[in-house]
C-alpha cells in the first residue's frame, strides 16, 4: 500500500499491552476511559518520542487498527492534588497494536530555524530512530502504558479490521495546536484543542489535519519558546556532524 503524497514518509508499528486514550480536558481527576482508538495527538507524541525537532512539525496521516479493540477496567489509587490517595476506575484498551503513517513538514512559525532545514537529513534520521524504537521511552496515551516501536510497512499483515467495511467513533478529541504551531489568527499565541468525528474503513482511520477539524476551542495564552544558537538551547546542524546522514 504505497503512498507518495509526501516524500518524507515514514510508516512505524507501535503496539503495548495496555493504552489509555482519553480526552485531558477530563483527565483533571476521577474516572478515566479510553477511546476505542488512539487519537491523532496521542500518535504525534509517539513519532515525536521517536525523534523531533522544533524545525519541523509532524503529521499522523492515517492509522490501521491492528488487533480487536478490548477494554479493561482496573481499581487505581491515584495521589490527591492535598495529598494521600484515592481510589479510582480506569477503563483501558488491552493488547494493542497499531500501524501508523507519519510525515513532517517545516515550522513556519520557526524562520530562525531555516538553516537546519534539511529534509534527507531529518527523514534519515527519523527512520534510523525508528528501527532503533525512538530516542525516548514511548507511552501509549499515558505514562503507565508502555508502548514499543519498529519499522513496518504500512497495509502489510492481517489485521482485525481488514474486512469490517465501516466504524464511526462519533464526536473525539482529535489534539492540540501549541502556540509555535499555530495555522491562523486565531491559533496564534494560544493553546488550541481540536475535535473530530473519526470513522475507521476496512481498519483504517485517515485522520484530518488539525486546521481541517470541525471543532476548536481556545484553552489559554501561550508563549512561544525561542530556539536559537545565541541563546545555546538549540544545537541544530552541529547535533549530528559525526553521523553519516
Amino acid at each position: 500500500m504505497a503512498n507518495t503524497r509526501y516524500p518524507n514518509i515514514v510508516e512505524f508499528e507501535v503496539s503495548g499491552d495496555y493504552a489509555l486514550f482519553s480526552d485531558p480536558l477530563y483527565r483533571v481527576g476521577g474516572e478515566k476511559c479510553s477511546y476505542q482508538v488512539p487519537t491523532y495527538e496521542a500518535l504525534k507524541g509517539i513519532i515525536s518520542s521517536v525523534y523531533w525537532k522544533p524545525t519541523f512539525i509532524w503529521y499522523i496521516d492515517e492509522v490501521r487498527i491492528m488487533n480487536t479493540i478490548k477494554m479493561e477496567t482496573k481499581g487505581i489509587k491515584p495521589v490527591k492534588y492535598n495529598g494521600g490517595n484515592d481510589l479510582s476506575y480506569y477503563t483501558y484498551l488491552k493488547d494493542c497494536r497499531y500501524q501508523v503513517r507519519a510525515h513532517f513538514e517545516w515550522n513556519e512559525n520557526r524562520p530562525e530555524l531555516k538553516e537546519d532545514r534539511n529534509e534527507n537529513k531529518h527523514h534519515n534520521i527519523a527512520k534510523r530512530m525508528i528501527d532503533k524504537g525512538g530516542r525516548r521511552d514511548v507511552f501509549l496515551g499515558t505514562r503507565e502504558c508502555q508502548g514499543y516501536v519498529q519499522p513496518c510497512i504500512f497495509g502489510e499483515g492481517q489485521g482485525a479490521y481488514d474486512e469490517v467495511k465501516e466504524i464511526a467513533f462519533g464526536f473525539m478529541y482529535h489534539g492540540m495546536t501549541y502556540a509555535d504551531e499555530a495555522y491562523s489568527e486565531e491559533t496564534k499565541n494560544m493553546l488550541t484543542a481540536n475535535f473530530w468525528n473519526p470513522v475507521m474503513k476496512n481498519g483504517i482511520i485517515e485522520f484530518v489535519r488539525p486546521e481541517h477539524c470541525p471543532k476548536h476551542k481556545a484553552i489559554h495564552e501561550m508563549r512561544v519558546k525561542e530556539f536559537s544558537n545565541a541563546k545555546e538551547n538549540f544545537m541544530g546542524l552541529r547535533e549530528y556532524d559525526s553521523e553519516v546522514i
